[in-house]
């Protein structure tokens, strides 16, 4: 079974995401953006959920910073999209979770890839957009 989790920074904490918004605003000109928000999607594969859900406030997440959904957070109106590594690509944020997950089970590595979901904010045309995504 694969469970999946998103993990966003709570605002005040999403700094990532501010300076992103900042940057496509300046650099690129689209006035129109009003907000970024960034959300880490996690997959993992080949644990219990007993151990999945342990694993969230963990490995996954930090409690006092992040909000944490098995869904994806409400996204209406917005803009939204995915950026995750071709198969074969190395995934740091990935393989970091797998070890850690193997290091609290004891048990065999789970497979975990990962994704950035971009939530786009603000009157885009689709031009706008394409602009973002070549970034």
């Amino acid at each position: 079974m694969v469970f999946r989790v998103h993990v966003e920074k709570k605002p005040g904490f999403d700094v990532e995401a501010t300076q992103l918004t900042n940057e496509l605003r300046t650099i690129l000109g689209i006035e129109s953006l009003d907000n970024v928000r960034i959300i880490n999607r996690y997959d993992v594969e080949g644990i219990s959920q007993e151990l999945f859900e342990q694993t969230i406030p963990t490995v996954f997440s930090e409690p006092q910073v992040d909000d944490v959904s098995i869904d994806l957070p409400d996204t209406a109106g917005s803009t939204v999209f995915a950026v995750e590594s071709l198969p074969g690509q190395f995934d740091q944020r990935a393989d970091s979770a797998s070890e850690c997950i193997q290091l609290i089970s004891q048990g065999e590595r789970p497979t975990v890839r990962s994704a950035r979901v971009y939530v786009l904010d603000g009157d885009l045309s689709d031009d706008d957009v394409a602009q973002i995504k070549s970034m």
